[in-house]
């Protein structure tokens, strides 16, 4: 016995690993617009978090089924793709702090609702492809954050139970599907979101550097 309160670390990667929330909202301003849908950037900045299929009817009231909105979601992938993927860095000591977690015995899997040919190079740059003991996409959940599905398939791939895993995330709806599948988080304030809007998690940390920095008295390793 280890004494330690969780088996497993479900780590979000926009905003958590990488430094790219900005990019995807100018990239959905960008593919909305081009379909002459004109969307603030604020609106569409505060929503990057959630899934695609749910901030498109929040900020255009468009349905993702509609077939604008598939045409848009897919331009969007394809704009961000080209014009913002090579420019993103990753979030500094991403790569420590996921080594860090398997050094001490946590199972380290991305719960991500991204789309898969997305998320590998993502985590390609966060230089956490090669770390991780699995990862999810989009496509290992009917319903994206902040329902808990995401969260659900990450704790099936870690092979635990809610109670064993946590969830480090940077947005609200981590927060959200990852309580709501009964996992407690942790929060980073690297994805833009003040104390306030992150309520609900166990703690929050100014990103990994901050958790790495601090990892030895953080809940992931204390009870």
């Amino acid at each position: 016995m280890t004494g330690r309160p969780f088996k497993a670390a479900l780590l979000d990667v926009d905003g958590t690993l990488v430094d790219s929330n900005d990019a995807h909202a100018h990239a959905w301003v960008k593919a909305f617009a081009e379909a002459g849908v004109i969307v603030p950037f604020e609106p569409v900045r505060r929503s990057i978090g959630m899934g695609g299929d749910k901030l498109m009817p929040r900020v255009s009231g468009l349905s993702d089924d509609s077939p604008q909105g598939r045409r848009i979601a897919s331009r969007r992938g394809e704009i961000f793709m080209s014009e913002y993927l090579p420019a993103i860095r990753p979030l500094r000591d991403a790569d420590r702090l996921v080594a860090a977690l398997k050094a001490h015995s946590l199972t380290v899997v991305a719960a991500s609702s991204a789309k898969k040919d997305e998320l590998g190079p993502l985590l390609k740059i966060a230089g956490a492809d090669q770390l991780l003991d699995g990862a999810t996409s989009s496509d290992d959940a009917e319903e994206s954050k902040p329902e808990p599905d995401i969260v659900q398939a990450a704790l099936r791939r870690a092979r635990v139970l809610a109670h064993e895993a946590v969830m480090i995330g940077d947005t609200p709806y981590d927060i959200e599907a990852a309580n709501r599948a009964g996992v407690r988080a942790i929060a980073f304030r690297s994805g833009g979101w003040l104390d306030e809007d992150l309520h609900g998690a166990i703690a929050i940390y100014d990103g990994p550097w901050d958790l790495l920095a601090r990892l030895e008295a953080s809940p992931l390793l204390r009870a």
